[in-house]
């Protein structure tokens, strides 16, 4: 697979999104039940959106939005989604997809970057962790995840 090239997302990728979201989903990162229906909607518009192009096809994403909509924490923007297709991890990816949410963080003013990850992901921990992410907080059980609860792991990194 050639390198990827990571762009700004629009309307026209919605169908490739919409496939790789429901292809990947897994208790293993999400909480929400399975996706369905359109991908984009007025709380998930494009351009919240970085994709991963390779071979002329959408093969990731990584979703950045506010945590709040409160102006005294404006200046604060969160991972709220990285997916990778299966054919493509493993190939430093996700890891081009956080450097690029870092950089995109950056050119929008934020001064600090949060994301929320299950404790059990430990290979999401583990990438998160080697761009600069640091624990910094843990709510213990609070998902109840095909009957077994999951932490709720906050991580954070100043930009």
């Amino acid at each position: 697979m050639p390198e990827p090239y990571i762009r700004l997302a629009v309307p026209a990728d919605e169908e490739e999104l919409a496939v790789l979201d429901r292809a990947t989903w897994s208790t293993l990162h999400a909480v929400a039940p399975p996706p369905q229906g359109p991908f984009f909607d007025e709380r998930h518009v494009p351009e919240d959106y970085l994709v991963a192009e390779a071979d002329g096809r959408v093969v990731g994403y990584v979703r950045i939005g506010r945590p709040t909509p409160l102006a005294s924490n404006a200046h604060v923007l969160q991972i709220q989604g990285l997916v990778v297709a299966e054919e493509a991890r493993g190939l430093g990816l996700g890891r081009a997809l956080i450097r690029a949410a870092v950089d995109a963080a950056r050119g929008r003013g934020a001064r600090r970057l949060s994301l929320r990850v299950l404790g059990h992901n430990a290979p999401a921990r583990a990438l998160y962790e080697s761009e600069g992410f640091t624990v910094e907080g843990v709510q213990p059980e609070e998902f109840l995840l095909d009957g077994t609860y999951a932490d709720d792991v906050l991580m954070g990194r100043k930009l």
